[in-house]
């Protein structure tokens, strides 16, 4: 087997097992992919529209692109691409950026457009019919979120692999959750995916530049030259942080305890 088609067979099983791990597609599922048009994003794409294929649960499989309207960004040229693939495609564009000038308190930009961009998604999802929102993030944004959150929060915390939205009406999913980022990056080329080039404006003089994730970036490769099996040991670490619906049931029950302490 060549190099390529290894990488793509491995990508394939981890996200399969991530997928059976937690119960992230069930049957009938309309699946959206949120569709940055990244390397991220582009992998997850080709992986869902795979398993859909083989797959022994029948699910459809969507994706919608957030065009925050970023000076130098150009996502459009993903309408054809998907139209190839035969893919529902929707394209929303807002001046989120413009908004954030103008909006922005207290906050940084890349956390004030995350939650817009999730906002536009989860309306977009509701209009078309779309129970499930799939996410690009694999295991280095979970081990980067995790020790932001250790460090700065002081809490154990991650990104979640699936869970529920506030709203209780859309399931959020990371099928990428056991695949690491230089392997979505080596995929996307090896495939020769359609990148669209990221113009973000976050270290720009208008914005604060938000410095803490690509220090912890930097942390982390430096100590993965000393131990190569880091984010082997990282991942089994924040397992039981990664299932939302564990994670509120043992809520639920911690909130059942203390209500029984009371009689």
């Amino acid at each position: 087997m060549r190099t390529a088609e290894r990488l793509e067979h491995r990508i394939r099983r981890l996200a399969g097992q991530a997928i059976g791990d937690f119960g992230m597609i069930r049957d009938g599922d309309k699946v959206l992919v949120g569709l940055s048009g990244g390397k991220d994003s582009l992998t997850l794409l080709h992986v869902l529209l795979h398993k859909k294929s083989v797959a022994p649960v029948r699910f459809d499989v969507g994706a919608v692109t957030v065009d925050p309207q970023i000076q130098g960004f150009d996502p459009s040229p993903l309408k054809a691409y998907l139209q190839r693939l035969d893919v529902p495609y929707f394209f929303v564009s807002q001046p989120i950026v413009e908004e954030a000038r103008i909006r922005m308190e207290g906050d940084t930009f890349c956390a004030y457009c995350s939650r817009m961009k999730r906002g536009i998604m989860y309306t977009t999802a509701r209009r078309e019919g779309y129970k499930v929102l799939a996410l690009g993030h694999h295991l280095d944004d979970l081990a980067e979120s995790f020790f932001l959150s250790v460090f700065h929060n002081g809490s154990l915390h991650t990104m979640k692999a699936h869970y529920v939205n506030e709203d209780g009406d859309i399931r959020v999913i990371r099928p990428l959750i056991y695949v690491r980022e230089h392997e979505t990056r080596d995929f996307a080329h090896t495939a020769a995916l359609p990148i669209i080039p990221s113009t973000c404006p976050a270290c720009s003089p208008h914005f604060r530049v938000p410095t803490q994730r690509r220090h912890m970036k930097q942390l982390l490769a430096q100590e993965e030259k000393n131990n190569p099996r880091l984010f082997d040991s990282i991942l089994a670490a924040v397992r039981p942080l990664l299932d939302g619906f564990r994670e509120e049931a043992v809520s639920r029950q911690n909130a059942s305890d203390r209500s029984l302490q009371n009689y």
